[in-house]
């Protein structure tokens, strides 16, 4: 039986996200933390892992046979490039259920963005990320 890797096949790797996180020259680092700590709350069924030089959480649960090219484990990604905002990529925010504004964006591989300034910016938007990531987690087999 072939091997699955890590992503593919749902398992969570905090210890190199806690590698990654304690490394981290970022002067957002102390939001980077808090939405780790804040997504990883939200469903024991999130699991994270470094994938594009990032944290990317995704679905740990079973799920049917898919191409893994579909990413469709997938939940959201760190985006650390820019240095006044840490943006989080969602590969299929387009799918969510996503009323108050906080996705961004309107890329045709259904790609959205939210974008956070400071631990209070993301504690003033908290329930909005919730409901988005709670949106995805009920279509993730889709």
């Amino acid at each position: 039986m072939k091997k699955e890797t890590n992503l593919t096949g749902g398992i969570s790797e905090p210890e190199k996200v806690d590698t990654f996180m304690s490394a981290l020259d970022y002067p957002l680092a102390d939001v980077a933390q808090y939405l780790r700590t804040f997504i990883l709350s939200i469903d024991k069924q999130i699991g994270e892992g470094i994938y594009w030089n990032a944290p990317v959480f995704f679905f740990t649960g079973r799920m049917n046979p898919f191409n893994p090219k579909d990413y469709k484990r997938y939940i959201v990604g760190f985006n650390l490039f820019q240095k006044d905002c840490l943006r989080l990529v969602f590969l299929r925010g387009a799918s969510a259920n996503d009323t108050s504004g906080l996705l961004t964006g309107d890329y045709k591989d259904g790609r959205r963005l939210a974008s956070f300034k400071s631990i209070e910016d993301v504690k003033s938007k908290e329930k909005d990320l919730k409901k988005v990531i709670k949106s995805l987690l009920k279509i993730i087999d889709e």
